[in-house]
């Protein structure tokens, strides 16, 4: 748990530092933040998608995986509503510690925490650095992610305000509880599992950075169930004994 409690910390820290500038700057400036990081953003998930699937078997099939765990993971968050769910947990959150009368300060809190918990959350390394945190207590590729999520939060924080920094309660529970599961997830999961997870994480990124771009508004957190149901269609195939995904 090293390596998430030190996540968090950063990213505490970069908010902080990211709300005392925030207001500082001219709203055109922060526009112009948030567009740079959702290019910036876009870009880091093709290179999370390429590096997912270097080094694989069937490539073109795997991908045709990654297509179908999104798609049925979309209607699985769609039936849950998990996106609405997270939006409710926002606005308490909201109510509870930020207290604004204002809706357009209550949404931008929202943004915030949602925006910056599939950021912080949904990427290979925290997949990878929890596990390997979990399973033998190094912590050096949370460490590099924790810087990375320190800026990222900064940045954030400077357009979208404090709720960026309650994302430490997302880090915290899912990178927390993967490091603690560690031992049972390797054991469960082959390396074309997680490249498929780590392809499907890398398209939320995708669709994250188009969201702060403003270029189309997803219900983001209704494609979580694709997290899992990737992997499980990589199981299956396995079983099935499809070259590359056993």
């Amino acid at each position: 748990m090293t390596g998430t409690l030190l996540n968090a910390f950063t990213v505490l820290i970069g908010t902080a530092l990211g709300v005392m500038l925030g207001h500082r700057l001219p709203e055109r400036v922060r526009e112009t933040v948030l567009t740079g990081l959702g290019l910036s953003t876009i870009g880091y998930a093709v290179l999370n998608i390429v590096d997912a699937m270097s080094n694989q078997e069937n490539v073109p099939f795997k991908f045709i995986v990654v297509l179908l765990g999104v798609l049925f993971g979309a209607i699985v968050g769609e039936l849950l509503d998990v996106d609405g769910a997270l939006h409710r947990f926002g606005a308490a959150l909201e109510r509870r510690f930020a207290k604004s009368d204002d809706d357009e300060s209550t949404a931008r809190f929202i943004r915030g925490y949602i925006v910056a918990s599939l950021v912080f959350c949904v990427g290979p390394m925290t997949i990878l650095g929890s596990i390997q945190d979990g399973l033998k207590g190094d912590y050096s590729l949370l460490a590099i992610k924790s810087t990375l999520d320190g800026f990222a939060a900064l940045a954030f924080a400077a357009s979208l305000g404090i709720g960026v920094g309650f994302s430490i309660i997302t880090i915290l529970v899912f990178q927390g509880g993967i490091a603690l599961l560690a031992g049972q997830i390797q054991g469960v999961f082959t390396s074309p599992m997680l490249a498929v997870l780590s392809a499907i994480g890398a398209v939320l990124i995708f669709g994250i950075g188009l969201t702060l771009l403003d270029l189309k508004k997803i219900r983001l957190a209704n494609y979580l169930p694709a997290l899992v149901v990737g992997p499980a269609i990589v199981a299956l195939l396995g079983a099935l004994g499809l070259p590359g995904f056993s």
